[in-house]
């Protein structure tokens, strides 16, 4: 059985996948908007959200994003639409499937099966009895919902600005993630600065991580991959 989160501003569409999904034996809890959708998942923990994209309040991409700075559940997206930019786009923001209306029950519901499926296999993301986010792996432990970084069982002293950049590594872990993207996402749209921020930041993480600063990877010419 998995926590199910619905959000869609259709209600008929909300109670038709929550009876499937209760059928299937999930817990079912809904949301009307992205707003409400980005607060259930900041004081609840689910396994996997069914999102829509055109919502009034918050849209499905804004929600998302939101999600991801703390949360990397795996997310269902559905959409009206089936242009490739939104596709794209959801993609990028670490959207795990794409389904386009119309479609059935059914298949949504195999969709989210084979999404549980995947994300349980070798997942090292997990919520604690304190509903924390945390990632293990080998020494390296992360809070995310703490801000806490243990380095074989070593708290570990870091600017604020690693935590945020070594937790946005681990969210989309395994992933080639550019330069560009790294700079927009951890210091906003709107930095300025010169990119070599970046490189420095990323010399200062390494040296934290101590021994397992090998798990970030320098892409050369693109950006970098956190394996794990």
């Amino acid at each position: 059985m998995a926590k199910m989160l619905i959000c869609d501003d259709e209600a008929g569409l909300r109670s038709v996948l929550k009876r499937y999904a209760t059928f299937e034996g999930h817990e079912v809890t809904e949301a009307s908007n992205g707003m409400e959708a980005v607060n259930l998942c900041r004081s609840n923990t689910f396994d996997i959200i069914i999102m829509d994209i055109m919502m009034p309040e918050l849209d499905g991409f804004s929600a998302v994003k939101e999600i991801r700075k703390f949360s990397d559940t795996p997310v269902l997206m559905l959409s009206a639409r089936g242009e490739e930019f939104d596709k794209v786009l959801g993609f990028e923001l670490g959207v795990d499937d794409y389904v386009v209306k119309p479609f059935s029950s059914k298949e949504v519901m195999m969709r989210v099966n084979a999404i549980l499926r995947r994300t349980a296999k070798g997942s090292a993301t997990s919520a604690d009895d304190e509903g924390h986010i945390v990632y293990i792996k080998e020494g390296l432990k992360a809070d995310m919902t703490a801000y806490k970084v243990y380095i074989d069982g070593e708290l570990v002293d870091m600017a604020p600005k690693e935590y945020d950049l070594l937790f946005f590594l681990i969210r989309n872990r395994n992933i080639a993630i550019p330069r560009e993207r790294i700079m927009a996402e951890v210091w906003g749209f709107d930095y300025y600065g010169d990119d070599r921020t970046l490189d420095t930041h990323m010399k200062l993480l390494r040296k934290s991580l101590g021994p397992y600063a090998h798990f970030i990877k320098t892409l050369r010419g693109l950006g970098y991959r956190f394996d794990g």
